[in-house]
């Protein structure tokens, strides 16, 4: 009897994902944008888990040379961190986003 493959789980796209992109997916799509591991233009749609596992090997591995705290990123990364979230916050508001989830003002 043959085997059924199941399709890779694939991910939608920063520009697709729920909550305006305020996810962890979309948290590690722009921080690769903040230390450029990937242009500012890709949304990672169509990307495997995997694909998005090994780009948060690469976050990650940026983040501990700062000790994972944006007070310690050098100032023109500091600068592109702040634009890229600001833009992103006032996207994901746009879009009904509140952020409360995120704050504790939601119980899960």
């Amino acid at each position: 009897m043959g085997r059924i493959m199941k399709k890779p789980n694939l991910y939608i796209g920063l520009d697709n994902d729920m909550n305006g992109g305020m996810t962890n997916v979309g948290k590690i799509i722009r921080d690769a944008w903040v230390f450029e591991l990937i242009p500012e233009t890709e949304t990672c749609e169509g990307w495997t888990l995997g694909g998005i596992d090994a780009l948060l090997q690469k976050v990650n591995a940026e983040w501990d040379k700062y000790g994972c705290m944006v007070s310690q990123l050098p100032e023109p990364l500091a600068t592109r961190h702040r634009e890229i979230y600001e833009q992103a916050i006032q996207k994901a508001k746009a879009s009904g986003w509140s952020g409360e989830h995120e704050m504790g003002g939601e119980e899960t």
